[in-house]
């Protein structure tokens, strides 16, 4: 019955050529949407966890309490046995140590006393060691204006608006003034290499970005990382998952009353995060609701056109001798296959929109100027995220609005009579 049915649908294109088109073109435009809301939620953390917190985060007990002050004193020792441990358990994620530290930056003029100074503040990443993935996060090449990436750790990079303050380029010397770990006093000559700009707003504006063998060096902290931070492999905001890890990985030191014990924090653990994550939540399940139920009303109503579209048809073929159950239960076969093949073609062009602009990307750049002034840290460019529900989210409406259309539709079928049949075929 469905291979006829099928045949059916092939030779009369005019029963199925219209509501496969209607069906791939909105199945397609549901997964797009979906996947660009996705982006935009992924977007509007993945700043606050390249340079804050990771999707997860590392730190002793007693830093925690008082990380506003960036205690270096009391940082994570032998972080590179304990780095190894994380990557063993959570293989997912990508593991880093940070050295973040803050300090005056010093300008000499020519016989070497101050010109300029500024207070900064300073970030060790793990660029320059083997396998380190951190390069490809950050997308430096990008974001240097004036420059190029340091190939060595006695070389940095500065934010704009810090450089423009200080009035340097790439090739001057800067001098790093700051304390050790220990609480000694430390400077150190640095090479700028490099002109940055993040586009957050004042979130950058006294950065300073230097390898962290580089601030191991001039912090005497040697094995040892203020924090250290895990991004999902895909770099995916994933709440509830990082929310379970940092349960798992805590529950083991739950039992110390140790000031040094590690503790793990999610993203939603930083700087009040909670609130925002759960506030995004709730309006991206509201705009997503709210797009399913729209989309979902025109495929019902073109389920229903459809149907009454072949009043006369059911009407002969009732006429002569089908019966009532046969002509219902033959139409939402059609329309279950039609539902399907069309979700299934428009599943694959969504997913391939989605997937091209999820490696160029939207720029939003022109449309953001204005709030560049307004302190938002927004990132300029939006990228569509390609998640696992986007494989089976147009189905939903794509087959079920269908079919249910039809179903309404086909109760007409019920309420017809034979002797007004043979009078509608006579006239």
């Amino acid at each position: 019955m469905i291979r006829f049915l099928y045949k059916g649908l092939v030779r009369d294109s005019s029963r199925s050529f219209f509501p496969l088109i209607i069906i791939t073109l909105i199945v397609a435009i549901i997964i797009f949407f979906s996947g660009f809301l996705n982006g935009i939620y992924n977007s509007l953390f993945f700043n606050t966890a390249l340079v804050n917190s990771g999707h997860l985060k590392v730190v002793t007990h007693a830093y925690n309490l008082e990380y506003q002050l960036l205690p270096n004193d009391l940082a994570l020792l032998d972080s590179d046995d304990f780095l190894k441990e994380l990557n063993n358990k959570y293989e997912d994620y990508i593991w880093t140590p940070r050295i973040t530290f803050a300090g005056l930056l010093d300008v000499p003029d020519d016989n070497g006393e101050t010109l300029t100074q500024s207070p900064v503040f300073g970030l060790g990443i793990d660029f320059l060691s083997n396998n380190s993935k951190q390069l490809k996060i950050w997308d430096l090449k990008k974001k240097i204006i004036n420059g190029k990436i340091f190939p060595n750790q006695n070389q940095v990079l500065l934010s704009e608006k810090l450089g423009e303050r200080l009035d340097v380029k790439p090739g001057d010397v800067v001098t790093f003034i700051g304390s050790t770990m220990n609480g000694s006093f430390s400077t150190f000559n640095f090479e700028i290499s490099g002109i940055f700009n993040l586009n957050l707003g004042p979130i950058d504006k006294d950065m300073m970005i230097v390898d962290i063998k580089g601030a191991e060096f001039v912090l005497d902290m040697e094995n040892a990382a203020s924090e250290i931070l895990g991004y999902e492999k895909g770099l995916y905001f994933n709440d509830d998952e990082t929310v379970l890890m940092r349960n798992d990985f805590n529950i083991q030191f739950s039992d110390t009353s140790d000031v040094y014990r590690p503790v793990m924090l999610a993203l939603r653990d930083s700087n009040q995060m909670s609130t925002i994550v759960d506030f995004s939540n709730v309006i991206m399940f509201i705009i997503m609701s709210l797009f399913l139920v729209v989309v979902t009303l025109v495929l019902w109503n073109m389920g229903i056109m459809n149907g009454l579209r072949r009043y006369g048809e059911i009407g002969m073929r009732l006429a002569i001798g089908e019966t009532k159950g046969h002509v219902f239960k033959s139409m939402i076969i059609e329309s279950l296959m039609i539902g399907f093949i069309g979700s299934t073609f428009g599943t694959i062009i969504g997913i391939t929109i989605t997937s091209y602009l999820q490696r160029v990307g939207l720029d939003y750049s022109k449309a953001i100027d204005s709030l560049n002034s307004s302190n938002f840290a927004m990132p300029n460019v939006f990228y569509p995220q390609v998640t696992s529900d986007l494989f089976y989210i147009g189905f939903i409406p794509g087959i079920l609005a269908t079919v249910f259309g039809t179903m309404l539709a086909g109760r007409a079928i019920y309420s017809r009579e034979m002797a007004q049949l043979f009078k509608e075929l006579e006239a």
